[in-house]
């Protein structure tokens, strides 16, 4: 007898979950089927399962494919399941191909091709919660954000859209999309919610285009480049009764949440100084570099060290400077110091694509500071520290991958419960972000250096 074993978490188990199992079947005689706890999913960064354990064991069970039900609960456990029970073949979606190939040590590993065409009628159909996702853009932040995507339960991403035919349909392959599409119309009428993962200059139009199509939206940073666009679409969307999030993951993640309460409870007294670094070496011709695009440290950086500011002491600041090493060829500033002055405190920014510091954020307090080493905007570790050494205290957080699980579980949390605001990041918090960028575009107070 041919054994076959596979695993999932089978949260708001569909017909893409039914197809894979009866692939998977057919490898075999005997289909053995992992369930994963929800500890196990958290320890592995999958978030926002919204069904209990036992209720995914059941939708498996009366799917009537599984043979035998097991559940999966650490790192690990899948070569003592497959050793234990004597499996021939270890099976998978191809959306983890490579991921499990140190199981061919123990047996066959088989990477299952995606069933293309189910989601968007299926789960429709069924409605059973899942979001079903466009994206806008095809580029490196797009190709990140599928590969995160596959780690928040709820959401599908089914298809993307932009201009070039050709690099659609190799991004669409390489993901194993449903759809690409060049028509922006046809491209909203096949989805729930949409990514915008272009360059910046177009963000504006494209949030505009989909609120107005009735459609969500979770935008990359900078959102927009102006105060004014930055309050209309905000707007726009309150209007629509939609979500829109600005895709500043730093801001949902949980190392960082509680780092910003930790610092505004008073166990380092008032704040009266926050210095925020965020600084990385950047050569070609790529489009980080590119006036034309609207590249430069402050458009492409600045929006962490300023949510670290803005979370901490506030959008009401009096005064803003900055300094600027510009490159005159390119056009685009290589480094750029803010400081901005508050009615009780001030606070200083560092961004650079052509110099390089330490990535740190120190929050300073009247009773005491607070140090997050580099990189701080992927918050994982942080120390409270006192003039008595001997009163700090290290708090320690898991920040799982590349991180942009967390903005996208925010917006799909977000959509399930019809909020259209966050504590993580308000509207007005992005609001003032974007307009802190809109000076520096339109060279107000800038130094060059």
């Amino acid at each position: 007898m041919k054994k076959v074993i596979t695993y999932g978490t089978f949260d708001l188990f569909h017909e893409g979950h039914y197809k894979l199992l009866e692939r998977a079947k057919k490898l075999g005689d005997y289909l053995i089927v992992g369930v994963t706890t929800e500890n196990y999913d958290d320890s592995r960064g999958k978030l926002n399962v919204q069904e209990g354990l036992m209720e995914r064991i059941e939708n498996v069970r009366n799917s009537g494919l599984a043979d035998e039900i097991i559940i999966e609960e650490y790192e690990g456990q899948k070569i003592n399941d497959i050793q234990k029970n004597k499996v021939d073949i270890f099976a998978i979606g191809s959306d983890w191909v490579g991921k499990f190939d140190y199981l061919k040590e123990y047996c066959k590993v088989v990477y299952l091709e995606r069933t293309k065409g189910v989601s968007s009628t299926q789960l429709r159909a069924e409605n059973n919660g899942v979001l079903m996702l466009g994206v806008i853009g095809y580029g490196c932040i797009a190709n990140r954000f599928i590969t995160e995507s596959k780690y928040v339960s709820g959401v599908n991403v089914e298809g993307v859209y932009g201009p070039n035919k050709e690099s659609l349909k190799k991004f669409a392959d390489k993901h194993e999309l449903t759809f690409f599409e060049t028509d922006q119309a046809k491209f909203f009428d096949k989805v729930d919610a949409v990514y915008i993962a272009s360059p910046h200059l177009t963000h504006y139009e494209y949030i505009k285009n989909a609120l107005d199509r009735g459609k969500h939206v979770l935008c990359e940073k900078p959102m927009v480049l102006s105060e004014k666009e930055a309050k209309e679409v905000y707007d726009l969307a309150l209007a629509r009764e939609l979500v829109l999030l600005e895709a500043i993951k730093t801001a949902y993640a949980p190392g960082f949440i509680r780092l910003v309460s930790v610092a505004k409870s008073g166990l380092i007294g008032q704040i009266k100084n926050v210095d925020a670094t965020f600084t990385k070496l950047v050569d070609g011709n790529v489009r980080e570099l590119q006036s034309h695009t609207m590249g430069g440290s402050m458009t492409e950086l600045a929006t962490y060290p300023l949510l670290a500011i803005i979370k901490l002491l506030g959008t009401k600041f009096e005064d803003i400077d900055f300094y600027s090493y510009i490159d005159q060829d390119k056009e685009i500033d290589l480094f750029t110091k803010i400081n901005l002055k508050y009615d009780n405190a001030v606070a200083s920014a560092k961004v650079g694509l052509g110099v390089k510091s330490e990535g740190d954020l120190v929050i300073a307090g009247t009773k005491g500071y607070i140090y997050v080493p580099s990189p701080w905007w992927k918050t994982e570790y942080f120390e409270v520290r006192y003039e008595d050494f001997s009163k700090n205290k290290k708090h320690y957080y898991k920040f799982e991958g590349d991180g942009l699980r967390y903005e996208l579980a925010e917006f799909v949390s977000m959509i399930n419960k019809n909020y259209h605001q966050t504590y993580k990041l308000m509207a007005n918090d992005s609001i003032a972000i974007n307009g802190v960028i809109e000076k520096y575009l339109q060279g107000k107070n800038i130094k060059r250096i």
